[in-house]
């Protein structure tokens, strides 16, 4: 499975001359509330089983949520159903915060 640092994830959103990455978030609604990247698609990760077929198994998914670990499972979880780019983003939001978007809220 591939990983992604937030700071590359960064970088990769601000390059214009690249398509940008479907940015699926796996948290829960209410933590979406609190903060969440913009352009996300949110799918629960309890909902992923029965919601996958709302993602095009050819892009290019990096997979969100708050510390990396659920995000993980879900990544692995749609490799095995032959989705062919998913991504995991190290140590979710709370990297994010920590490493790009110091004003970026925490929870």
């Amino acid at each position: 499975m591939q990983q992604l640092l937030p700071t590359q994830l960064a970088e990769r959103l601000a390059d214009g001359s690249r398509p940008k990455p479907v940015l699926l978030d796996v948290r829960q609604p209410w933590e979406l509330e609190r903060c969440c990247l913009p352009g996300v698609q949110n799918i629960p990760m309890h909902l992923i089983p029965l919601r996958s077929n709302e993602l095009n198994k050819s892009d290019e998914i990096v997979v969100i949520c708050h510390h990396g670990a659920r995000s993980m499972q879900v990544a692995m979880f749609l490799e095995n159903q032959g989705f062919s780019s998913v991504i995991n983003l190290t140590g979710g939001v709370a990297a994010w915060a920590n490493e790009v978007d110091p004003n970026f809220p925490r929870y």
